[in-house]
């Protein structure tokens, strides 16, 4: 077997070759890939409303979380995120989905704080 050593960003950048779904998604370019557009927009619209059911604090801490570690060093990254969940996990969101979990009842039945 053998390997090429360019990185499939690479790859693409490189030779502007188009991707189809079935590799973007095997590739884990994209998570889901939709037989229609009706199909992809009632699956976008399932997948919002499972965030939205969400803490917002939570949800939000989660984006900053993300774009702060990809753009530092995953010490950094880990150092900012420890911070960051000592000031966050002090809101009442934390007892009401462990309350939750332990009761079996679905995130969507809980009153999160607002932002």
């Amino acid at each position: 077997m053998y390997l090429c050593s360019c990185s499939l960003v690479n790859e693409l950048a490189l030779t502007a070759r188009k991707m189809f779904a079935d590799e973007a998604k095997s590739s884990g370019l994209v998570s889901r890939v939709f037989a229609d557009k009706e199909a992809m927009m009632a699956g976008a619209l399932q997948m919002a409303g499972e965030i939205a059911g969400r803490s917002p604090v939570a949800v939000q801490g989660t984006k900053i979380n993300l774009i702060y570690s990809r753009d530092h060093s995953v010490a950094e990254g880990l150092d900012y995120m420890a911070n960051w969940n000592m000031s966050m996990l002090q809101t009442e969101d934390v007892m009401k989905s462990a309350q939750a979990s332990m009761e079996k009842k679905s995130p969507k039945t809980i009153a999160f704080s607002k932002l």
